[in-house]
């Protein structure tokens, strides 16, 4: 049971070292990540589309 409490006591003193973003940093790290999503998103339903029809075109 000790060795469970020095694990959390452990954790909690590292935790007060992290450097936790700012507001600001928070939000443009955020628009960066749901841009990049999606940016992905469309370009492998663009490249999706593109081999479908590629296939449909020589089964045919």
């Amino acid at each position: 049971m000790q060795r469970i409490i020095n694990f959390f006591n452990e954790v909690a003193r590292e935790m007060k070292k992290v450097s936790w973003p700012k507001r600001k940093e928070l939000v443009n790290y955020t628009i960066t990540v749901l841009a990049t999503v999606a940016f992905m998103t469309i370009f492998f339903a663009v490249v999706d589309l593109g081999i479908s029809s590629l296939i449909r075109f020589v089964l045919e």
